[in-house]
């Protein structure tokens, strides 16, 4: 094998992650490694380049930015003595500098998502180098899977983790064979680091966003810690991209003969290579997001402001897709941050939070995967022929609890078929380097309103815009008079540029934007629950209400495309939407229209409708006479749902009682009669048909029918219905609950009873009968299951209390020799 490389002493000179070569290089003999270095140590620099050294076929190194993927190619080039794309290039969304020669070709995780999907077997690709992991975006979660099932199938393709904070262990674990893959540990480069707090008195971030009191004590700290601290240049960490000109513009107005730069990955290829030139012996000010955490070198830093906060994305439930909130960045981040003015050497990080607040920050960020949108990472799971990602090695499982959610909206779009499958259309947006739900908008939308006016409407729904009328919305931006026209056009030509060319139609802007909103979130069609009501229902089935400031075009319609809504406390709000037509509406659902036989037993009747559906929501529904077998269906589905209670007679819980017992006591073959096993057999014991036809069904007589014909021949003597008492009367014994271990009661007249002395026992006499022992006028004067001892030791006392209050009733001093009645003395006389 034909194996090539640069002067890998002349990459590594002065970079301390080149002391390791030797290590890194017998670690590569078993085609892993997981590196841990520090920023700063050139990780990104040398690695790769020594990888490449050992293969003959290319090296793609993964970036979690594009900036830090043009940057890390350009420097690699630059020490290898070669131009751009001859040994290092790199490829990014829209822009490329790989050649036929490339050996190292540095991509964003998306880039290589797409590719695998593509190419699943890595074709003309030796290793791959997955830098950065530890910041735990979606797209590198899943390319990580993915390489790692590749790698199964070659044995040839080499995989390295590198970050400069990780889970070593759980990655060794991850991406080994075997046994975990070695891990090696770089030593720090850092020199002495000062930290300094420098707290803002009122709130970093209000419900707009971050407040424009924070940024500028962000620009008075900065311009303080230039005066107090004379070397090097200042790096100064916002959030996003309005921080960052915010910043930028402030400063400038503060500082005189000092540079002030932005650093952003949305800036232009030219000012991101300026921002990240050596400024010589001059000072600048760089204020950038978090693409500068890592990755990067940005020269000349020996003072960092840090705001504490950081952009991460988080599922927008309000527009159904993934958006970016301002939080609290993680400890972890904030050392990353701060080391940026070690470097060089001694340096100072100020951060604008409290010292005490250190604590109560997060160790490291969160998983993109536990908070964000799924419905594109499961098309691409889908694609790639793992449904669900059921089997892949994730770094973290998907969340369940979501999925179902997510995969339901890509059948909407018909992405993916009842199994999570992919489908002909699923393929056909999986290819498109946006969300799914625009993809299906821009490609199905561009034959219906044009493909530049469809460009324009997908890509103001990414926009977070709190404007209810979408139209307005469309109108202000293409005036230039919205703040974000300018970022929306520039998406906007992107889009256009992934579809053919179809000229605008004659459908008006109206429903033009309906029609891109529907087919954005056909789930989120809604139409309303009544003439003239505000409230709506969505195909998805969520219920959601217009807002009261709710503009006069969507006042009164019949069907709404609803592109945004938010959580109220009552329920859901619209939040954005436009009027559609109810043909659009059905046009845009297609996959989720449906028609259906309904058949229930509700009231004692059975009842079938046929209905037809858009999602949750019904179109129309027409009667019909259900067959027998649907009948009979939906009476054991109506008992199953409502319980025994609605088929079971008095009687027949009587006897259901007494089977219980006799179960209880005896065991098989008497049946058991829970409800759990009784519905199990309703279909032995139920008249169905009976009860289809609006007829009590014999429950008693379907519950006899349970016993054999020795069971039923005994079922009197076993758990009888009544017990003779010794004056002759016949007494309903009182069975427990069929779920209760209580004992059965009998209860009886005192003078019933004298004489008595073994009481009754059912069950073959393995239960003893509990007698509830009643005055004249039935109240209970003791409870006893031993009838010798009451009259020995109780009755005596009874006897004294009651014989005044019933003195017409035989109350004898000896109970054992009297007559047993339920007569009054006189009627006993008169006998």
């Amino acid at each position: 094998m034909k194996k090539w490389g640069p002067d890998l002493a002349r990459v590594g000179a002065g970079l301390p992650v080149a002391a390791y070569r030797d290590e890194i290089t017998t670690a590569l003999q078993g085609g892993r490694a997981v590196i841990v270095a520090p920023p700063g140590t050139g990780k990104t620099t040398f690695v790769p380049p020594l990888v490449a050294s050992r293969c003959s076929g290319r090296v793609i190194v993964t970036q979690p930015r594009r900036v830090a993927a043009r940057a890390a190619a350009r420097r690699l080039a630059t020490l290898t003595l070669t131009r751009p794309g001859q040994f290092a290039s790199h490829t990014v969304r829209g822009e490329s500098t790989t050649t036929r020669d490339t050996k190292v070709e540095f991509v964003t995780t998306g880039v290589l998502l797409r590719r695998l999907l593509n190419d699943p077997d890595l074709t003309g690709v030796d290793a791959v180098i997955l830098d950065e992991v530890h910041e735990r975006h979606i797209d590198a979660d899943l390319v990580v899977a993915m390489v790692c099932e590749v790698a199964q199938l070659r044995s040839d393709l080499t995989i390295v983790a590198m970050s400069a904070t990780v889970d070593s262990s759980g990655w060794a674990t991850l991406l080994g064979d075997a046994e975990p893959a070695p891990v090696i540990e770089v030593a720090s480069a850092m020199h002495e680091l000062e930290v300094e707090w420098a707290p803002v008195p009122g709130a970093a971030v209000e419900f707009r966003g971050v407040s424009r009191e924070f940024l500028s004590h962000l620009g008075s700290v900065t311009v303080d810690a230039l005066k107090r601290h004379t070397e090097g240049s200042v790096l100064v960490f916002v959030p996003g991209t309005r921080e960052v000109d915010h910043v930028v513009a402030d400063l400038r107005s503060r500082l005189t003969g000092i540079e002030v730069v932005g650093l952003s990955g949305s800036m232009s290829a030219r000012e991101q290579d300026h921002a990240l030139s050596d400024p010589g012996n001059g000072r600048r000010v760089i204020v950038s997001t978090s693409v500068a955490e890592s990755s990067l070198t940005v020269p000349g830093v020996r003072l960092v402001v840090d705001s504490g906060l950081a952009r991460e994305p988080r599922l927008d439930r309000g527009r159904g897709m993934t958006g970016l909130v301002t939080v609290r960045e993680s400890r972890a981040s904030a050392v990353q941050r701060a080391g940026r003015a070690a470097r060089l050497g001694a340096g100072v990080a100020v951060r604008c939070l409290r010292a005490e607040d250190w604590a109560g920050m997060d160790a490291a960020p969160a998983p993109e995967i536990d908070h964000a949108d799924l419905v594109a990472p499961l098309l691409s799971l889908a694609m790639w022929g793992s449904p669900r990602g059921e089997g892949m090695a994730l770094p973290t499982p998907l969340p369940q609890d979501r999925v179902a959610a997510a995969e339901e909206e890509l059948r909407d779009l018909g992405a993916v078929d009842a199994q999570g499958r992919i489908t002909a259309r699923g393929r056909q947006l999986a290819t498109l380097p946006l969300d799914p739900r625009l993809a299906r908008a821009l490609t199905d939308g561009a034959a219906i309103v044009g493909s530049r006016r469809c460009a324009e409407i997908a890509a103001m729904l990414g926009l977070d815009d709190g404007q209810v009328d979408l139209v307005g919305q469309w109108r202000q931006l293409r005036s230039g008079r919205h703040p974000e026209s300018t970022v929306w056009r520039r998406e906007a030509d992107r889009l256009a540029r992934l579809i053919d060319d179809v000229p605008s139609t004659g459908v008006t802007d109206d429903d033009a934007v309906a029609v891109v909103v529907s087919l954005a979130r056909p789930g989120w069609i809604a139409r309303s629950r009544g003439e003239g009501s505000t409230s709506y229902l969505l195909a998805c089935g969520t219920g959601v209400d217009l807002p009261r400031n709710c503009p006069p075009r969507l006042l009164g319609q019949r069907w709404l495309a609803v592109a945004r809504t938010s959580r109220v406390t009552s329920g859901a709000m619209i939040r954005a939407a436009v009027p559609l037509s109810e043909s659009a509406a059905l046009d845009a659902g297609a996959s989720m229209l449906a028609s259906d036989t309904s058949v229930t037993w509700d009231g004692g009747k059975v009842r079938g409708r046929r209905v037809s559906r858009l999602g949750a929501i019904e179109l129309s529904s027409t009667p019909l006479r259900p067959d027998p077998v649907q009948a009979r269906r939906a009476v054991l589905e109506g008992v199953r749902s409502e319980g025994l209670v609605v088929v079971l007679t008095k009687s027949g819980e009587a006897l259901r009682r007494r089977l219980a017992l006799a179960h209880r006591v005896l065991g098989d073959p008497w049946p058991e009669v829970s409800d759990e096993a009784l519905l199990d057999r309703a279909e032995e014991w139920l008249d169905l048909d009976a009860l289809a036809a609006g007829r009590r069904s014999d429950a008693t007589s379907g519950l006899r029918g349970l016993l054999g014909w020795q069971e039923s021949a005994r079922l009197d003597e076993v758990v009888p219905e009544t017990i003779t008492v010794p004056s002759g009367s016949r007494v309903r014994v009182d069975y427990p609950g069929h779920d209760s271990d209580a004992s059965p009661i009998l209860a009886v007249k005192l003078q019933e009873c004298f004489g008595w002395t073994d009481g009754p026992a059912i069950c073959d006499g393995k239960v003893r009968v509990v007698l509830h022992l009643l005055s004249p006028a039935r109240r209970p004067l003791a409870i006893t299951d031993d009838l010798a001892s009451f009259w020995a030791n109780v009755y005596p006392a009874v006897r004294a209390e009651n014989r005044g209050r019933y003195s017409k009733h035989p109350w004898p001093e000896d109970p054992m020799t009297a007559l047993p009645t339920k007569y009054t003395n006189r009627s006993l006389r008169l006998d």
